[in-house]
């Protein structure tokens, strides 16, 4: 069995952080806090260790993982652009529980899955997580769950799902606490889609509703903010041209834009 390390324990955190970071490097996984749910971990930049996390949660290259950032530098480095409006978001919300789809840089070598181009990144609000990235770069983090269970808000949690396909489990406490928790709605961060933004063709559409609302976002951002009922209409519209069009290629590509489970090459459905 895998050995779990309480972080509140100086000599556990000491002896877990370290072989942690020696797990990631071999290409292993690792669980850790983070703000919103628990997160299974990998160096980002190893196809085999992100490979190894798709397998482990029972998900596909269609469903590639996001991105976790120690800083905020890092998403010039990552994205091929950052809109003023992203910039206003970040200062807004970062470190926290938003997570924004942009155009990755071209130059990046690594292999997510079928992004698309895209990448998700987020720069969570945890001091294990902080640390673990300031000290390994980037890493592919998914939230530490089966597909289709629940996302873990506890180390025990993700162990019972996950056991031994993770080398280190990092136990920082139950995690979401910093956000108001409410029946039904989603602990996970709210994630936003900006490549519209980032090519001058049209707005920011949120993903998936999560502990940043639509309030929020449009108090910062105001009307680049695209209006839902006006996404979901065009999302319709297309679905609808799709099928008029019988074609299996025009089918697949509403489906892509419409569901947002899997839209813009990010899985949604239960991420950090």
């Amino acid at each position: 069995m895998a050995p779990i390390y309480d972080c509140s324990v100086d000599s556990e955190l000491l002896t877990g952080m370290r072989l942690a970071r020696g797990a990631i490097g071999r290409g292993e996984l690792v669980v850790i806090p983070t703000d919103t749910v628990y997160g299974v971990a990998a160096d980002a930049f190893s196809p085999a260790a992100v490979q190894r996390l798709l397998e482990a949660k029972g998900r596909g290259r269609q469903s590639p993982p996001p991105v976790l950032v120690p800083g905020i530098p890092t998403l010039a480095a990552l994205a091929e652009s950052v809109p003023a409006e992203v910039e206003a978001l970040v200062a807004a919300f970062w470190p926290g529980g938003l997570t924004i789809v942009l155009p990755a840089a071209p130059s990046l070598v690594w292999d997510l899955g079928e992004t698309r181009g895209t990448v998700a990144l987020r720069m969570p609000q945890d001091r294990i997580a902080l640390e673990i990235l300031s000290e390994t770069g980037p890493l592919a983090v998914s939230s530490a769950n089966l597909t289709g269970r629940p996302a873990a808000r506890t180390a025990a949690e993700a162990e019972a799902m996950l056991g031994d396909s993770i080398a280190v489990y990092l136990d920082g406490g139950e995690a979401g606490t910093a956000y108001e928790r409410i029946d039904g709605k989603d602990s996970s961060s709210t994630i936003v889609d900006a490549t519209a933004l980032a090519s001058g063709s049209g707005k920011l559409r949120i993903l998936r509703h999560g502990v940043i609302t639509a309030e929020q976002l449009r108090e910062v951002v105001g009307d680049a903010l695209a209006d839902e009922q006006s996404v979901e209409n065009a999302d319709t519209a297309a679905g609808a041209a799709a099928e008029a069009s019988g074609t299996a290629q025009a089918s697949a590509t509403a489906v892509a834009s419409s569901d947002p489970a899997v839209r813009d090459g990010v899985d949604t459905a239960a991420d950090t």
